[in-house]
């Protein structure tokens, strides 16, 4: 079923003139469908910030489940940003309080950047944990991605992630371990996902606090989980959300911070993810930016146009279906009132029955 537009918010126009099924307030009020009211709460960076949102909010689009979908964005303090961003926010966001008078049936929280080795000193911290605790009340379901699956653990069960020695990124096979869980009910048990991440938590140690595993890479570890009692809290390590250009984007970002000094080292190419064909591309490129460097010119530009044809997404069928099994569950897991999160007879210890 559709997003429904009930915002001027610019994602909705962008998404439908990529050919998303949009409904406008005035059509979806004529429609005698149930809502699903979902909160997402976007603690991106500014160049990330309304990308990010066109990613979840497609994942949400496509799920089929008979309901019509509002998405509450908002953000928190503590976080670095522009004017634009600011206004961007000011104008199309919702604050927290207002959604807690509100009620929602699931929330969406993004990474985020971080400037400190650990997340507690990070200027947003405290106001992320105020909404872990408020949705652990009064939310079916919340859906951490990366950094904030990170946060969640280490607020919740004090254990603190892990630095890698270098950067995991790119593009992993992953392997199901629990093929009766629900959320990976009729996915493939084999399956793609970007990575791109400085920090781990480790498959023993989310085992050893009873947090549930169910989707792991031999390369690059977890990438779903969730809370003991089976769906409370759905964790992700990588990115599902991510286009087919989101580290093609990363990558040129890195490259850029080496053109402009700001690191010593050109960057490495994100595993698994270009083609032969992109990675003779940009090892030519590299070739040549190291050349002009020694010839004190200026390089060449960075060769994108060339490369977004021969990106391929590996992994947005799946991540369609575990967000369509995620939501459905939501759908009949939560009261008509958003305010009561369980409807009369669902343990909300146990709220799956798993």
């Amino acid at each position: 079923m559709p997003l429904v537009a009930h915002t001027q918010l610019p994602t909705f126009v962008r998404l439908q003139e990529e050919g998303e099924d949009i409904l406008n307030a005035n059509r979806a009020s004529h429609q005698h469908i149930r809502e699903l009211h979902i909160g997402f709460l976007n603690m991106m960076p500014d160049a990330a910030l309304e990308a990010t949102e066109r990613q979840f909010f497609r994942l949400v689009g496509a799920c089929n489940q008979i309901a019509q979908f509002h998405i509450h964005p908002f953000t928190i303090d503590g976080l670095p940003r522009n004017n634009e961003a600011k206004l961007h926010i000011a104008t199309y966001y919702e604050t927290f309080e207002q959604l807690k008078k509100d009620g929602l049936d699931a929330l969406i929280i993004s990474g985020a950047n971080v400037t400190h080795a650990h997340l507690q000193d990070e200027g947003f911290w405290q106001a992320l944990t105020e909404v872990f605790e408020w949705a652990q009340e009064n939310v079916t379901s919340t859906l951490c991605s990366c950094l904030a699956s990170h946060a969640f653990i280490q607020h919740f069960y004090g254990l603190e992630r892990t630095r890698m020695p270098e950067k995991r990124w790119g593009v992993y096979d992953h392997k199901i371990i629990d093929r009766k869980h629900p959320l990976v009910a009729e996915t493939n048990t084999r399956f793609d996902i970007p990575h791109s991440r400085f920090n781990n938590l480790a498959e023993k140690d989310l085992k050893a606090l009873g947090i549930h595993v169910l989707v792991t890479s031999q390369e690059a570890g977890v990438h779903l989980a969730v809370s003991p009692d089976g769906f409370r809290a759905v964790l992700f390590q990588g990115h599902p959300e991510y286009d087919a250009i989101s580290l093609m984007k990363e990558y040129k970002r890195e490259v850029l911070r080496f053109l402009n000094k700001e690191i010593e080292a050109y960057p490495p190419l994100p595993v698994h993810y270009f083609s032969p064909e992109a990675q003779t591309i940009f090892n030519d490129y590299k070739e040549n930016v190291l050349s002009a460097f020694a010839k004190n010119i200026s390089p060449p530009d960075f060769p994108e146009k060339n490369i977004i044809e021969l990106l391929d997404n590996t992994w947005r069928d799946t991540a369609k279906a575990i967000f369509n099994n995620w939501l459905g569950k939501v759908y009949q897991i939560t009261n008509q009132d958003r305010r009561l999160p369980f409807m009369e007879g669902v343990d909300a210890k146990n709220p799956l029955g798993l």
